[in-house]
């Protein structure tokens, strides 16, 4: 029994370290990695496995389950409350929107009513394992995509609650069947004894449960673990919690990833918050990646030799009637033709909680078992395409519409600087601002082109780009730069690229933003030593330094610094009478910035004559 469990974990852990190693070497995804390990190892082509995968799929589902807990931690109740119009907005739109499209599209082709809106409801559902750890790869989290996609998928969990529990209803099963042979038994839960006018009020009692034990319950726990100072400890409390809170949520029949989130939003304002991601981001990775391979040998390549015009025709009608209402919702929303395009390419695919409903319904008779069978491989084949249409779309789409983007050609730019900076959100742009007001010129790229496109018109020169892509930064000049800054939002995308920067660019002077301790301890413990956690502060304070470290006077850099903040704001004061959006606020911000810029530029006195190569650089 042992030595079989052994064999799977070192056929696993084997398929996993190859497959994705020569995935990241030809340039794609890791997510293609662990899926082709799945296909391999599964029963299918080299039949290592005995299953189809579903037996892992349950337990690598804490994967997802984990990364929605660590994403809540990110999140503090303020900024998740302000989210509320994007989530109910957007998410309301695409789920209700595919869920009718598809079931008029399956009612036309002749499936019954019952069985169309199952699949239809299926169908509504993405992949929150596939498209966050795709957006975190690429650092897109914190873009207007980012946040579309997510709030989408927060959505799409908690409908998932209300379409198992309609579920029953379409059955064809006669009621008193359900409970003698089990089927009922099988899914019911604690609340579905409660008479129906109590049973959705009491559903907020898990969450309510979930809100005070975090506060005086495991907060507390956690300070008592602390106390031991036993780091394995820390780790089993941090499983404890996710874990438990899963249990609970499951218990009351409500999605787990659902209450994982919401426990890492409880836990956002803790002061265990960076405790806990260290401690569970290494379980997340492990499981998230044993989930992709448990959908890649959950392929049944026998349905598809059997049907294979029929299973082809399903998997491309399912991405285009998704895609179809991800662009009208992208477009509903204002969302820029790029965006909306990611939007298209990252949530077309069906999700994992598709499995559990699909199951479900089988259980239901509502599905046949070949009809189940081949709704299982079309899920399981939209997900393995996800990744291949993100790379036909990034290197076809993306660079022909929308903002422009930096490509690989040097030519695109005119000129190289002897700076660049990557990132141009409030830390990057104060960053750029101080520079630019004192003459000194710098090569920007940001990952968000609707940001681009707004600085664009506020008067600064931001190009358009993927900061992690080191083929970009090099046709930015990288190679004959002095200096790189990265004030980029994502702590993990920005030591990722300084991992590669340092070692094929040691010479390179990095300066970079940190959002916390424990990441400039990283930082530093990489060997980049001028770090700068983040505030408005500290962004001019780089700033300051950049200018002393090429040359200016320090005393006349510390003094133009403390009069730029000054400046800033009484601009604020200024600007804060004004709308913060539209055409009026930009005409007002650009002229507060040109006035600011005049008045430093006029008092600032050189000290060094050496200087004058870089103002014209």
């Amino acid at each position: 029994m042992s030595g079989n469990i052994l064999l799977e974990a070192i056929i696993f852990l084997a398929g996993g370290v190859i497959c994705v190693s020569v995935a990241k070497k030809i340039g794609l995804s890791s997510i293609i990695g662990y899926l082709l390990a799945g296909m391999m190892i599964g029963p299918f082509i080299l039949g290592f496995m005995r299953h189809e995968g579903e037996d892992i799929l349950a337990f690598a589902e804490f994967g997802v389950v984990m990364m929605l807990f660590l994403i809540g931690l990110e999140i503090e109740p303020r900024s998740f409350w302000k989210m509320r119009k994007s989530i109910l907005g957007l998410g309301s739109l695409q789920v209700f929107g595919t869920i009718a499209l598809t079931f008029i599209i399956g009612y036309a082709i002749g499936l019954e009513w019952k069985m169309a809106i199952t699949a239809a409801m299926a169908v509504a559902l993405s992949s929150t394992a596939i498209t966050l750890q795709t957006n975190k790869e690429k650092g897109l989290m914190k873009t207007t995509y980012g946040g579309s996609s997510f709030s989408i998928l927060l959505f799409q969990d908690i409908m998932v609650i209300f379409m198992i529990a309609a579920l029953p209803l379409l059955s064809n099963v006669p009621e008193e069947s359900l409970t003698e042979e089990g089927v009922a038994a099988s899914s019911a839960h604690i609340l579905d004894s409660l008479p129906l006018a109590l049973h959705a009020l009491a559903i907020f009692v898990p969450i309510v449960l979930m809100v005070v034990a975090g506060r005086y319950l495991i907060v507390p726990m956690l300070r008592l673990v602390a106390q031991t100072g036993v780091r394995e400890l820390l780790v089993a409390s941090a499983l404890l919690i996710v874990f438990s809170i899963s249990f609970l949520m499951e218990l009351a029949g409500l999605s787990p990833a659902l209450g994982a989130f919401l426990g890492g939003v409880v836990l956002a304002s803790s002061e265990f918050k960076h405790e806990l991601e260290s401690s569970l981001d290494p379980f997340k990775g492990l499981l998230l990646g044993l989930f992709f391979m448990a959908v890649g040998a959950s392929i049944n390549f026998l349905v598809i030799a059997e049907q294979p015009l029929l299973i082809v025709g399903l998997v491309l009608g399912v991405i285009v009637v998704k895609a179809i209402i991800l662009f009208i919702v992208g477009w509903i929303f204002k969302l820029k033709i790029d965006q909306r395009m990611l939007l298209v390419v990252g949530l077309s695919q069906i999700g994992e909680f598709a499995f559990v409903l699909l199951s479900f319904a089988f259980q239901l008779n509502i599905f046949t078992q070949e009809e189940h069978d081949i709704l299982l491989v079309v899920t399981a084949l939209t997900m393995t395409l996800t990744p291949i249409l993100w790379m036909i779309n990034e290197r076809l789409f993306l660079p022909k519409i929308g903002t422009k983007e930096l490509d690989q050609s040097s030519d695109q730019i005119e000129k190289h600087h002897k700076i660049i900076l990557l990132g141009f959100g409030h830390f990057g742009s104060t960053i750029g601002r101080f520079l630019r007001a004192h003459g000194i010129e710098a090569t920007v790229i940001d990952s968000n082109s609707n940001r681009v496109d707004y600085l664009r018109a506020m008067g600064f020169d931001v190009l358009y780009g993927d900061v992690s892509r080191i083929d970009l930064l090099e046709s930015a000049g990288i190679a004959e730069a002095d200096f790189l800054i990265s004030a980029i939002d994502d702590p993990d995308v920005s030591m990722h690229l300084m991992k590669k920067i340092k070692k094929k660019y040691p010479k390179l002077t990095l300066m970079v933003r940190a959002k916390n301790s424990f990441d400039a301890y990283e930082f530093y413990n990489m060997g980049v030593h001028h770090i700068y956690r983040e505030s408005f502060a500290t962004s001019v304070k780089l700033a300051s330094d950049l200018l002393y470290n090429m040359g200016f006077d320090k005393k006349a850099t510390e003094e133009q610094a403390q009069k730029f903040i000054q400046l800033d704001m009484e601009s604020f004061e200024r600007l804060a009478k004004t709308s913060s959006t539209g055409k009026e606020y930009i005409f007002k911000a650009r002229e507060e910035m040109e006035m600011q810029e005049e008045i430093l530029q006029g008092a600032f006195n050189l000290k060094s004559s050496a200087i004058d190569s870089h103002i014209k650089e």
